[in-house]
């Protein structure tokens, strides 16, 4: 499945949100609670979202004690919930149950806001031929997870990483003396397998990104029209990047000037969780 995750990778992170929540242990359940309490519970949705994450949330209850609660999802990853939706069943101690509650609900409600807000970017690019990408711009810590989420909600994942391809920027730009330089520079340290992209705000940098090389021109924030003018002087030669300032309510004007890609930092770094709870049943 292409939008797979594989939870092991995942497990040194849950142990890590669970020591940051619960610390030396939850004093208001052991106060309150009996040991041995049993109960049942409900995630629930409180609004219509795209699910992401459940196997996370999962992990998090199972990772939670010696004799963790018995997790049963209603539903999977991509699929689309309903207010009023029961996505998962737990079961078994009650303590337990309620020491996971937050942590579970924050990383779930987290990647479900992520694929969701990701899910209605990508129904805009229908019947183009642009591709929907994230950026870095993600929470650090939950980076494989919130791309992860883009996925999950139809969009393509850009860098990982600084070590997952070249990309330019204005920085390096001006440290090397200007697009060309910089491009050139990189394209002999660059192996054979490895593209070179170069940030441009203006079509004189476009036509001296294509002069030295480049395989990937990013245009910065430049209007419909500036794009549509560099696809049509690109004409292909290399793949074309658009970034900075795309919305729900544009990106559709800029899909269809015939760019190849269209990068939103929002989809990551501007993201409202869901509205989703844990219901017990006693």
């Amino acid at each position: 499945m292409k939008n797979e995750l594989d939870l092991s990778l995942i497990r040194p992170l849950v142990r890590a949100w669970l020591a940051e929540d619960v610390g030396r242990g939850d004093i208001t359940s052991t106060s309150v609670i009996p040991s041995k309490a049993y109960a049942v519970a409900r995630l629930e949705a409180r609004e219509s979202f795209v699910v992401a994450g459940l196997g996370v949330a999962g992990l998090v209850f199972e990772t939670v004690s010696d004799r963790p609660p018995e997790w049963d999802p209603k539903t999977e990853d991509g699929q689309i919930a309903a207010a009023g939706d029961t996505l998962a069943r737990v079961e078994g101690n009650l303590r337990s149950i309620l020491t996971a509650e937050r942590t579970a609900l924050n990383v779930f409600a987290r990647l479900s806001g992520v694929a969701s807000l990701t899910a209605d970017y990508a129904r805009s690019l229908a019947g183009t031929n642009a591709r929907l990408v994230d950026t870095r711009k993600t929470t650090p810590g939950l980076r494989v997870l919130e791309k992860y989420a883009v996925r999950v909600g139809g969009g393509s994942n850009h860098r990982y990483g600084l070590d997952d391809g070249i990309l330019i920027k204005d920085n390096h730009i001006a440290s090397a003396g200007g697009i060309g330089p910089a491009v050139r520079s990189a394209r002999s340290k660059a192996h054979h397998g490895l593209k070179v992209e170069v940030e441009v705000e203006d079509h004189a940098g476009l036509d001296e990104a294509l002069d030295a090389g480049a395989d990937i021109v990013l245009l910065d924030n430049m209007t419909v029209e500036d794009v549509r003018k560099a696809v049509e002087a690109t004409a292909g030669r290399a793949l074309l990047e658009v970034s900075g300032g795309i919305k729900l309510d544009n990106i559709e004007d800029y899909a269809r000037t015939g760019v190849d890609l269209i990068s939103v930092g929002a989809l990551t770094h501007s993201v409202r969780s869901v509205d989703v709870a844990l219901e017990v049943d006693l």
